[in-house]
């Protein structure tokens, strides 16, 4: 035989077992599934009924990619994530011919002025330069990946000129000044992977003027990294400034207080996402983690959902008092407003008081969470275009705004949203899920797992190598800067020199028979 026979016998030994295999495998599932009691498709149709399944478990990146149209898609449509990953990306945040907007469909518009701003006119501090780096697309062939090159990128950081700079707490010993409207919201290590809190840290720290919130597991060594500004938020479950007990440890406190990038506390009383305490598995708990959040490795955390310390206002209050008083520090809380009665009753509390925090931050009950019960996300607490309003009117109306300053959270991911939530009563913005997509995140929805496939939402080490810091810090950058330069521009298309002084009289609804209403006459 020569070897064209010898390769026909292999090929044809080698098809003979891949039928066998094939064959063995089908029939052993066609006799378990038809023995199995947990599914009926699966009972009655075994084998074939498996696709069934198949499908499912594939349906969203079946509908994200092929049949959900660019503005349908939710948490986050295909085209509010492209434009994310295009300003991360490029640097870029220019359209094509025209709008994808439904202009049919009631909605928020912001005001264009008769004589809008020169950008020669705007306040911005031009001494801020941001030296960063940026893809420039080559060529976008079908079939595979784009050509483009990763080039240095020096742009304008955009920040506020010096005398519009924004402080928190001015009467604190160290006040929190802060030339940027728009900050990263509370992620915490165990939630994000250390090498997506790195890079959130650099990324930060390269565009300037701005700050992270450690959320509720305490401040890591990659929170530090990049060395930008620190909001310590204190949950429930006070990780991070606990003894190992779980009483809130004063002394850790001052340790904590010693480190120069953290300029604020924060009181987590509610998020939007889920009104409960958070919620960690095992498996994220790692031991750095534990030590970390001061808590046994590898055992699920739940937290409880309010503080046992202070079961009310007064007392709550008192805590902050002293936490001021020790840290020197600005101490603020971030809520969920579920009512105007609620909005009025710590109004109400801190007028009477004469205390209460330095700053709220009012977070959405459209805001996201790496895990939450599926009723709570829903349907607990008032979106942020409610909840806004009423926290701004209630603090206006016992005449304490000027004692305290609103950071808004829940989608702020886009320039006219962050001018709007500025115009409904915000001083400052946080974002959370867009500074998620700026390091990698595809809409995987599995944050609650341990499972994400890009490393965003994980501490699997296997999976963490995937984000690769270097590039992604730059990415996060280039987000914020393309984000605070379009705050700019809708700014002077309001006529303002400055997005601080964006108001209610500068945005209207629009309602499905076309009728106009300021926010002015909505909220009066």
């Amino acid at each position: 035989m020569n070897i064209a026979d010898y390769i026909t016998i292999i090929v044809f030994i080698a098809f003979i077992v891949i039928i066998f295999i094939i064959a063995t495998t089908g029939l052993t599932l066609y006799f378990f599934d038809k023995k199995q009691s947990a599914s009926p498709v699966l009972r009655n149709y075994p084998v074939i009924g498996r696709m069934r399944y198949f499908l499912e478990q594939i349906g969203p990146e079946f509908r994200q990619y092929w049949f959900t149209n660019d503005r349908e898609g939710k948490p986050f449509s295909r085209a509010d994530y492209q434009h994310i990953v295009k300003s991360a990306k490029y640097q870029q945040d220019i359209v094509g011919f025209g709008s994808t907007r439904d202009f049919e469909e009631p909605g928020f518009y912001i005001k264009n002025a008769l004589f809008p701003k020169l950008i020669s006119e705007l306040k911005i501090n031009d001494r801020a330069i941001v030296d960063t780096n940026r893809y420039v697309i080559l060529n976008e062939p079908a079939f595979t990946p784009r050509e483009e090159v990763f080039k240095k990128h020096t742009s304008q950081a955009f920040l506020l000129d010096d005398e519009d700079a924004i402080v928190i707490g001015p009467n604190v010993r160290q006040p929190f000044v802060v030339k940027g409207q728009i900050g990263m919201s509370a992620m915490s290590y165990g939630s994000l992977g250390k090498n997506a809190i790195t890079a959130l840290s650099e990324g930060l720290a390269i565009a300037q003027g701005t700050w992270m919130n450690s959320g509720e597991g305490g401040l890591s060594p990659y929170h530090l990294k990049g060395g930008v500004d620190v909001i310590f938020q204190i949950g429930p479950g006070l990780f991070g400034v606990r003894d190992s007990d779980g009483n809130f440890d004063w002394e850790e406190l001052k340790r904590k207080n010693e480190i120069p990038e953290i300029k604020a506390y924060e009181f987590k009383f509610g998020q939007g996402a889920k009104a409960r305490g958070g919620h960690v598995d095992g498996e994220k708990i790692t031991p750095e983690i534990a030590e970390i959040r001061r808590v046994e490795p590898w055992k699920t955390i739940d937290s409880p959902n309010r503080f046992r310390e202070f079961p009310d206002l007064p007392s709550a209050f008192d805590m902050m008092e002293k936490i001021r008083d020790v840290t020197g520090k600005p101490v603020g809380m971030k809520v969920v407003i579920g009512s105007p009665a609620e909005a009025d009753k710590l109004a109400k509390q801190m007028k009477e008081t004469g205390k209460g925090p330095d700053f709220i931050t009012v977070d959405g009950g459209e805001g996201g969470t790496g895990a939450s019960f599926q009723e709570l996300a829903d349907s607990v607490g008032l979106p942020i275009h409610s909840a806004l309003p009423l926290m701004d009117e209630a603090l206006r109306r016992y005449n304490i705004r000027d004692r305290v300053k609103i950071i808004a959270s829940g989608k702020m991911f886009s320039p006219d949203r962050i001018a709007i939530a500025i115009a409904m009563g915000a001083d400052l913005v946080n974002i959370a899920r867009g500074f998620m997509i700026s390091v990698g995140c595809i809409q995987t929805l599995k944050c609650h797992t341990n499972e994400c496939p890009v490393g965003v939402a994980t501490t699997d080490p296997n999976l963490e190598k995937a984000l690769v810091i270097n590039e992604k810090k730059y990415r996060v950058a280039n987000y914020l800067v393309t984000l605070r330069e379009g705050l700019f521009r809708l700014a002077a298309a309001a006529g303002h020199d400055s997005p601080i002084h964006f108001g209610k009289e500068d945005v209207y609804y629009k309602d499905d028979k076309g009728l106009v209403l300021s926010l002015e006459d909505m909220y009066k």
